[in-house]
């Protein structure tokens, strides 16, 4: 069936942190006096990803949640250099002053880059006449950075798990998705790079369900594709069948 709706992944399917993380988060600890590895960090920065609670917070709204979504990253980036053992280098006060920028460079448009073929698929998704959304496990700073990556044209919805309550592989995340454009699951397509969040997940939604499998781990998935370009394909091929 030809989508009426395809959802995508933002980090890792659209676009994707310039450099690394660590990269990043060294390069702006530098501004307050710590200096730390930045291959260190994008390795401690994996294990406290890893290991935080899903980014999902229901019945907060406003500034409320825009703590709470600090409030999450606070702890990861806190846990981060404490896995290097930089974090005593801060003092609690200036640590504070990293983080509040940290947070909000990650807000623009700096600590990113768009994939080579996400403006030409998106732009020929639109002139198709297929809707667009957004299905994420960001925060509300998600908005921001649509904007300055000049993306958000393109989505007529933008479901956040930090705003639904629910986290991908969470099936009700994808519903939430699926209610905001008024749609039946059988209707949409959901393209992310992860397997388990975005691949596995969808499918248990009941959404066409395609695997970004960038890194070619592995060729053998049958609804895998490459680049953001094989959903072009797929759609010919629907057309010619």
């Amino acid at each position: 069936m030809r989508p009426r709706v395809i959802f995508f992944d933002a980090v890792g399917t659209l676009f994707r942190v310039r450099g690394s993380v660590g990269q990043a988060y060294s390069q702006v600890a530098a501004a307050y006096g710590v200096a730390v590895d930045p291959q260190a960090l994008d390795r401690a920065f994996a294990q406290a990803f890893a290991s935080a609670p899903p980014p999902a917070c229901a019945g907060l709204l406003g500034s409320a949640l825009q703590e709470w979504e600090r409030a999450w990253w606070r702890q990861v980036v806190r846990q981060t250099f404490a896995g290097v053992g930089s974090l005593a280098a801060f003092g609690e006060e200036r640590f504070e002053a990293f983080f509040a920028r940290l947070f909000e460079y990650f807000a623009t448009s700096d600590p990113w880059e768009l994939y080579p073929e996400t403006l030409p698929v998106l732009q020929v998704l639109q002139q198709e006449g297929i809707q667009l959304g957004v299905i994420s496990n960001f925060d509300s700073r998600l908005v921001r950075v649509l904007q300055a990556l000049q993306l958000d044209g393109y989505f007529s919805s933008l479901t956040l798990s930090t705003q639904v309550g629910y986290a991908k592989p969470d099936p009700r995340i994808f519903q939430a998705a699926l209610a905001a454009q008024g749609i039946p699951p059988a209707a949409a397509w959901h393209i992310g790079d992860s397997r388990r969040e975005d691949y596995q997940g969808a499918k248990a939604a009941g959404l066409r369900a395609l695997w970004l499998d960038r890194e070619g781990q592995d060729p053998s998935c049958q609804e895998r594709i490459e680049n953001l370009g094989g959903s072009l394909s797929l759609l010919n091929a629907l057309e010619r069948n």
